[in-house]
């Protein structure tokens, strides 16, 4: 039985797959399982992937269904006790699994093992994610998961381990979201697991290369309903805190959609003393000035120049 299960969804990643299973294939540390889990594309994706040949490659072709079941069935093939996730057009550096192996080995209680990772949000423009108060190369328990985990989550996707026992536990990632399926998951598991990081960068989210829906076609998103943990919040100032980002994040998306309704619904569960002075800001713009605002923050990424109002 190899010691990690690799579960890569595709859907219509043709120009990217390669690379990221190649990503895969140069780990240093090399007992694991590949299961990419073909989630009906319609592109060549699978003849890219049929033409690996490595016998740790394990391809599985379902019905389109979306990433959240796409990468269930995943887990559900994997043969290991230990599962890694990876997005078909993200890349490893090549000591990722090794560095999660090691801690793995030092923590073995753990709910989730993470390592630290890069966003690339434009060919000039790769951002490395910051943990609240945790330092570059910081080794260890983290010890307040939900108040590190702004501006960047502690646990990216692509980033994380986790023990396939946990994975089944919390019943996986919700199907019926489209949206925010990992972060639902991953705070059912901090809530109740310790979380171990090693903060240094062994990934690449590459989200300049993600097909980028238009705000207009939101009401097709559907997104995770945080108010399942109310109860938490209520005696967690920290997981309030950041859940009223992520709740903000969508409303925000709604206002620039022209959708005052959900907007409004949103809103309603953020207390605004958890949100920063630009967000408070952002909220008062009319709506023309916003989109305005977000189109130049889209061109000023485009020439390596990130501003973010989560910090």
């Amino acid at each position: 039985m190899p010691f990690f299960s690799v579960v890569i969804p595709v859907y219509n990643k043709s120009a990217y797959v390669g690379a990221t299973l190649n990503s895969v294939l140069d780990q240093t540390f090399t007992d694991f399982e590949i299961i990419v889990v073909n989630d009906g594309s319609t592109d060549d994706s699978l003849q890219k992937i049929e033409a690996i040949n490595d016998g740790r490659l394990n391809i599985v072709t379902i019905e389109n269904s979306g990433v959240s079941h796409a990468r269930n069935v995943g887990v559900q093939k994997a043969s290991s006790n230990y599962i890694v996730f990876l997005d078909a057009d993200d890349l490893w550096q090549s000591n990722h699994l090794q560095v999660l192996r090691n801690l793995i080995k030092d923590f073995p209680d753990c709910g989730m093992y993470c390592t630290g990772y890069h966003k690339k949000k434009s060919e000039k423009s790769n951002i490395r994610a910051e943990f609240g108060s945790i330092e570059n190369r910081f080794r260890g328990i983290v010890k307040n998961y939900f108040e590190n985990s702004l501006p960047f989550t502690v646990a990216g996707m692509g980033a994380v381990a986790l023990p396939k026992t946990v994975f089944e536990t919390f019943n996986g990632f919700s199907t019926n979201v489209t949206h925010g399926e990992d972060i639902e998951l991953w705070t059912k598991i901090a809530l109740e697991h310790d979380v171990a990081l090693h903060n240094i960068a062994t990934v690449t989210h590459q989200l300049h290369v993600h097909s980028r829906a238009s705000d207009k076609d939101i009401k097709e998103k559907k997104f995770s309903n945080f108010n399942q943990f109310k109860s938490a919040e209520s005696s967690n100032p920290a997981l309030k805190r950041y859940l009223d980002h992520n709740r903000y994040a969508i409303a925000l998306r709604y206002r620039l959609a022209g959708n005052e309704a959900e907007f409004k619904s949103w809103m309603k569960h953020v207390n605004k003393r958890n949100l920063n002075m630009k967000q408070k800001a952002l909220l008062k713009l009319p709506v023309g000035l916003l989109m305005t605002f977000k189109k130049t923050h889209r061109l000023l990424l485009e020439k390596g120049l990130y501003l973010s109002t989560y910090r």
